[in-house]
Order: structure tokens, then sequence, then C-alpha cells
């Protein structure tokens, strides 16, 4: 198996600045920036030592994929994919906010509610429900964005008191929020599947919110599978599903959950190759479409030149 991108560090003409996330290398020009999916790999707020091969190709083709079948609902960000890792696209001015929403009570959610939590980022939830559980209607559930550390759960009225989001724009948030979910999840359903629960990253453009980042993706995704989900749920079994999750429950039942003094457990050659499978199987199932696998034996530099060219052409 090829090894996994795990930094770039380009220097392009006319290039204003740079900035490293968990997963995205992002390079900033005067209007424009260009998006490095790699192949970090992070949980807990924590970017995990190994990268895995393939998840940057698969999350910016997934993303580009469902950025372009919802652009009736919201423009966004995107303008051209130039690399299987690449993403070209408007600089806009985040909002300081991540809308997640949920469909179902797992992952964060029903770890919440498994403590006794009935009430998360200011929605009430009621009693009597089972991890994984279809909930009444979806909730949107924001969290904080945060530049460095743990994003934080913060409710609507938060978010307004506080002056993170004015209230005319956290409206169309949380229209534009509900309309892509509603959409998602009829492209997860022609696929046999269920959007668990997602989140989005809006900013604005020339005063025009656009909605940026990634969408759909196992990175900011759940999904389980829609073909016996209800007789697992009867039965109190797992569900099987689609997401990052699995990584985050291998951390678990290895004694790693972010917290101070725990250490990552090793990531042995064997557990990368697993996580770049599932990463695959994702695309696979939520796309319909067969993985292509570039083999390229130097990935970084067909990345640098294919940023190069695209620049060129503008």
């Amino acid at each position: 198996m090829t090894s996994g991108i795990k930094q770039t560090n380009f220097d392009f003409q006319g290039q204003k600045d740079f900035y490293k996330g968990k997963v995205r290398d992002i390079y900033y020009f005067d209007k424009e920036l260009v998006m490095v999916a790699s192949d970090r790999i992070s949980a807990f707020d924590v970017i995990l030592p190994e990268a895995i091969p393939y998840k940057g190709q698969v999350l910016n083709q997934i993303a580009s994929k469902f950025l372009a079948a919802t652009s009736d609902i919201v423009p966004n960000w995107i303008k051209s994919s130039p690399d299987p890792n690449v993403s070209v696209g408007l600089k806009c001015d985040p909002f300081k906010v991540e809308m997640v929403i949920r469909g179902y009570l797992a992952g964060h959610a029903w770890r919440e509610y498994r403590d006794g939590k009935r009430m998360l980022c200011g929605v009430a939830l009621p009693e009597g429900l089972k991890e994984n559980d279809r909930l009444p209607q979806p909730i949107i559930t924001p969290t904080t964005k945060a530049d460095e550390g743990h994003d934080e759960d913060i409710s609507r009225e938060e978010i307004l008191a506080q002056g993170i989001v004015a209230e005319a724009d956290y409206i169309k948030l949380e229209e534009y929020t509900r309309a892509l979910f509603q959409r998602g999840t009829e492209i997860a359903a022609q696929q046999e599947l269920i959007l668990v629960d997602t989140k989005y990253e809006f900013g604005k453009y020339e005063g025009e919110i656009y909605l940026i980042d990634e969408i759909h993706t196992p990175d900011s995704s759940r999904y389980f599978y829609a073909e016996g989900y209800e007789s697992r749920q009867n039965a109190g079994e797992k569900q099987k599903q689609l997401s990052k999750e699995f990584v985050r429950q291998w951390l678990i039942e290895n004694g790693f959950q972010g917290k101070v003094g725990q250490s990552i457990p090793e990531m042995t050659p064997d557990v990368v190759k697993s996580i770049s499978e599932r990463y695959i199987e994702l695309f696979e199932q939520v796309t319909g479409e067969a993985f292509q696998k570039d083999e390229n034996q130097n990935p970084i530099e067909r990345i640098k030149n294919n940023i190069e060219q695209y620049l060129v052409k503008q």
C-alpha cells in the first residue's frame, strides 16, 4: 500500500498565507484558497501519528460530489478540483460555529444522554431513548469552532447572546442546515444508507452566505446501513455503520479519549490498512461509484504540479 500524505509545505507564486489544520493544508491567495486534503486523521481533537492512505482523496472527492449536488440549496465555496486531493475556491470569512444536525441518538449525543443529560445545546431530549434510536425530528446542536483544542457544545440562545452570529444570519444557517440534511438523507437513501448526523460550516463572501469546507464525508458525518436497521435496533444490537466512529471506538477500547495522561495506542500497519479500507468502503457505498486509487509514488509532487498548473491558467 502506498504511504499516506502527512503534510505539504509548498510556496506558490502569489501565495499570501498558509494554515495547517487537523487534516487540511490551506494556501491563501487574494480571493481564493487552495485546500489540500492530507491523509492525516484526527480523533478527540488529536492528530493521530500515522497517516491513512487514500483518506484525503476520499474526503476531497466525496465533498466535491456533494457540494455540486447541493449547490441549488445554498451557494458553496468550491470552484475547481485540480487534483484528487485538492479543492480550490472562494476565500470566505467563516462563521465561528459548526452547525451539527442529528437525526438519530448516536456518538457524542448518545454519550451525553447515557450519562444523564436530557438537554443538548438547549434542545430537550425525551426520556426512554436507546442508543441509535431515531429522534422525533432532526435537532440542531451547534458547537463552537475552535482554532485550537476542543470544539464545545453551545446553544442557539448562547450564540445569539454572545453575538457570535447575528440573528438574521443564524436563522439562515438553520434553514440551510435543515435543507442540506434533508437532501443528504435523500441521497443516502438512494444508496440504502441512513444519514445519522453531520455538520456544516458556513462563511460569508462579499456579504453573501456560502457553504464552506466539506460535507457528507466520513469525517463530518455518520451513516448507518438501512438494511437491517430496525431489526438490529429492536434486538439491542450495534448498528452497522460507516463513519469515523469506528476509529474513536478503537481508541476508546485501547484506553484513549484525548484526555491528559492517556497515550495513543500503536497504529500498526494492519490497523492503518484496515482504516484505509473502511474509508474506501464508505466512498463506494455513499457515492455508488468505484474508488479509483491514485497510485502515484510521489503524490506530493503530483499535488504541487496540479496546483501550479491551475494557478497558471487563472
